[in-house]
Parts: structure tokens; sequence; C-alpha cells
């Protein structure tokens, strides 16, 4: 399914070369990120703590609700 996927501007100023708003093919938030990731090495990083589980400061948004 195709989403579009917007990052904050303060995440796209720190990795150069990252677009703001990306339309991806992605069926979970877990698929997004991996493809994010593929499109800008490293973005997953800046996304993901360890466990993996989302970092605290960011939200994730699907139809417009907030993801648990």
């Amino acid at each position: 399914m195709a989403v579009t996927v917007i990052l904050p501007r303060s995440l796209v100023s720190l990795i150069p070369g990252t677009r703001r708003s990306t339309e991806i093919e992605a069926a979970s938030v877990a698929e997004a990120i991996d493809r994010l990731d593929e499109l800008t090495p490293g973005l997953r990083n800046r996304l993901v703590d360890s466990g993996p589980t989302i970092r605290r400061h960011i939200n994730v948004f699907v139809d417009g609700e907030m993801a648990a």
C-alpha cells in the first residue's frame, strides 16, 4: 500500500538530502521505517531506539490518528 511519510523539519535538517515528504510502499510502521532507511541510510537510527522502539520524542500518526 502506498503511504505518505512526512518527517519533521528538525530531523530532515540532520541528514543532508533527506526529503520531508516521501511516498513509499509499506503495510506497517516497521516496514515504512525499513523503506525510509533504504532511501536514506541512517534514518532508522534517528527514529528508533535499540528496543527496537520508536523514540519517545517521535510521534507516529496513521490515518490522522496517533499510533499507540
